[in-house]
C-alpha cells in the first residue's frame, strides 16, 4: 500500500512559505529525524486515544474516572483536528489527499467526535483511529512488507469471481435451509419466519451455532445434522479458492523476478543472487515498487 502517491515530494512544491514547506516535510516525510520523531508521536497519541475510547466503554471505569476520560477524547480530537487542518493545508493538492485512503481515515478519526454533540453514542466510533496505524510501515521503514501485502490483494482480485460464485451457492443454502426449517418446526418451536430459519441456516452452515434456535423435531434435527456437516464441507472452498489465486499470483511475481546478467527468471520472491550465475538481483523494495 503506498502511503500518499498523490503528495509533493520535495520543499518547493508543498507551498510557498518557508513555514507550510517545513510542517510538509515534518507530517509526511519520515525520513529526517524530525519527521520520524513527530511520526511517533501521532501513534502514541493514537495508541492513547484509542486506549481511552476502549476504557470509557467499562462501566466500572467510566463511573470513576469518566469526566477525566471525556476531556482527554476533546483533548485528542482538538490535537487530531489541528493536525488533519495542517495536513490539507501543506499538501499541493488537497483534494486529492482529502479523498484519498490516508486522507478519509484521517477525517474519520476526528468526525465522531464532532458527530456525539447531535447523536450519542457516535464517539465510540473514534476507535476507527487505529486504522492510522497503518503509516507504521512509512514510519518503521516497513516497505518490504507492502509488496507480501500487495501479492495478497492481487489474489483477492484474481479469485474475485469465483469468491463471488461461492457466496450466491451460500446464500441459495441458507435460504433453502431456512425455508425447510419454517415449514418442519413451525412458529412453536422458534422459527417463526423464512428470515429467522435463513438466520439459523446462517449460524448452523458457519458451524457458530448460537444455540437461540434449536430444531426439536427429528426430521428438524435431521436437517440440522446435515447442514452442520455441510458447513464444515463448505470451509474448505474459500480456503482453497484463495489459496489457488494466492499461488497465480507468486508464480506471476517470480516469473517478473530476472537475473540483470543472465536474464533467468523464477527466482524466488525473498531472492538475493540469481540462482544460475550468482550475480545481484534487484533490491527487494526497488522490485516491491516495480510490481
Amino acid at each position: 500500500m503506498a502511503d500518499e502517491p498523490i503528495l509533493s515530494d520535495g520543499t518547493n512544491e508543498a507551498g510557498e512559505g518557508r513555514f507550510r514547506r517545513r510542517a510538509f516535510q515534518l507530517i509526511f516525510l519520515a525520513d529526517t529525524p524530525a519527521g520520524r520523531n513527530v511520526d511517533l508521536l501521532l501513534l502514541i497519541a493514537i495508541l492513547v486515544s484509542v486506549a481511552a475510547v476502549v476504557l470509557s466503554s467499562m462501566t466500572s471505569v467510566n463511573a470513576r474516572f469518566g469526566v477525566n476520560l471525556y476531556r482527554l477524547e476533546w483533548l485528542f480530537t482538538a490535537f487530531f483536528t489541528i493536525e488533519y487542518g495542517i495536513r490539507v493545508w501543506c499538501v499541493r493538492r488537497p483534494r486529492k489527499y482529502i479523498f484519498s485512503f490516508f486522507g478519509v481515515v484521517d477525517l474519520m478519526s476526528v468526525l465522531p467526535a464532532y458527530l456525539e454533540l447531535i447523536t450519542v453514542g457516535s464517539s465510540q466510533l473514534l476507535i476507527i483511529r487505529l486504522l492510522r496505524i497503518l503509516r507504521l510501515f512509512r514510519v518503521l521503514k516497513l516497505s518490504r512488507y507492502v509488496g507480501a501485502a500487495n501479492s495478497l490483494m492481487q489474489a483477492m482480485r484474481h479469485s474475485g469471481r469465483r469468491i463471488m460464485i461461492f457466496l450466491y451457492v451460500m446464500l441459495t443454502l441458507v435460504t433453502i435451509f431456512g425455508a425447510v426449517m419454517y415449514m418442519v418446526e413451525g412458529p412453536e418451536n422458534g422459527f417463526t419466519s423464512i428470515p429467522k430459519g435463513i438466520y439459523w441456516a446462517v449460524v448452523t452452515l458457519t458451524t457458530v451455532g448460537f444455540g437461540d434456535i434449536t430444531p426439536q423435531t427429528n426430521l428438524g434435527r435431521f436437517i440440522a445434522s446435515l447442514a452442520m456437516i455441510m458447513g464444515y464441507a463448505i470451509i474448505a472452498v474459500p480456503t482453497g479458492i484463495f489459496a489457488a489465486g494466492l499461488r497465480d499470483v507468486l508464480v506471476r511475481r517470480q516469473s517478473e523476478i530476472r537475473c540483470p546478467e543472465c536474464a533467468v527468471a523464477g527466482h524466488e520472491e525473498d531472492a538475493e543472487y540469481c540462482k544460475r550465475c550468482g550475480s545481484p538481483l534487484q533490491l527487494r523494495e526497488e522490485r516491491d515498487a516495480v510490481t
